[in-house]
């Protein structure tokens, strides 16, 4: 099981670089096509200016020379979210629908053009009906999915993530199935963690379980903190959210990430 179609979002951003090389990598392991879609913004009010055009052509070459270097299948998309009249995350969640796999990046709180929605990344992984690998603003990752954990809480989130995720599980050294406890928790291991295990296994997947008691740490670093331990490169999680006055609200683990990610999330919910 390979992911064949991958979407990633493109942008002028510096980090859009080492995003790019990621996609270009998983396209290249999993054999698959791969689209860049890059979304002009602009005052519905106003034409495009020469900046926005030199901007988006520095993209598209930028996009091209390193799909052409690689030699994937590959192509390049445009849209102008003014003339379709509708927000940025409604224009990538439209391609994102029809793909396998979508990759976007975390917001970089110092250099977010105010264009762009703040919560972007947060809106896709609700709205693409997707999995969405969503990577850090910082740091460059060689592997992705080779070590990797499955944060389980038994639910429909969690084992939707793990289901989106088996493209990469399956091609794993390994996987840890990783819990994590209330202290007042007893007994709960089987419960919660032997389903799980015994589905992957039957998959061929290795998989380790590793149950963390939570103390005064927030769930999100105790992952990442098991995650730099075990030199894991990706971390599967189902995400919850549910509508308030309008706007998603996202639990307190998934915001967590989104602020503090330090290495790939593959979200789903």
């Amino acid at each position: 099981m390979k992911f064949k179609d991958i979407l990633v979002h493109i942008d002028n951003s510096q980090q859009c670089a080492n995003r790019l090389e990621l996609a270009i990598k998983l396209a290249r392991e999993h054999e698959a096509h791969l689209t860049g879609l890059y979304i002009i913004t602009h005052s519905p009010y106003e034409s495009q200016s020469i900046r926005v055009k030199q901007d988006e052509a520095q993209a598209e070459a930028k996009f091209v020379q390193k799909t052409g270097e690689a030699d994937i299948s590959a192509e390049w998309v445009s849209a102008d979210w003014a003339r379709v009249g509708v927000g940025m995350e409604v224009v990538l969640n439209h391609y994102a629908h029809s793909k396998d796999l979508i990759i976007v990046g975390q917001t970089d709180p110092g250099v977010l053009p105010g264009d762009v929605p703040p919560d972007l990344p947060q809106r896709i992984v609700v709205g693409a009906g997707r999995p969405v690998l969503v990577v850090p603003y910082t740091g460059t990752f060689a592997t992705v999915g080779k070590r990797a954990i499955v944060a389980w809480k038994a639910g429909r989130a969690a084992a939707r993530a793990v289901n989106d995720a088996l493209p990469f599980l399956l091609n794993a050294e390994e996987v840890s199935v990783l819990t994590i406890r209330d202290p007042d928790e007893q007994g709960s291991e089987e419960r919660t963690d032997g389903g799980i295990r015994v589905n992957l296994e039957r998959h061929a997947i290795r998989v380790k379980e590793a149950h963390i008691v939570m103390k005064n740490i927030p769930v999100a670093n105790l992952l990442m903190n098991y995650a730099w331990e075990n030199s894991c490169d990706l971390i599967v999680m189902g995400v919850y959210a549910q509508i308030s006055r309008g706007k998603y609200d996202l639990g307190p683990v998934a915001k967590d990430f989104f602020d503090h990610m330090t290495l790939p999330v593959l979200m789903s919910h």
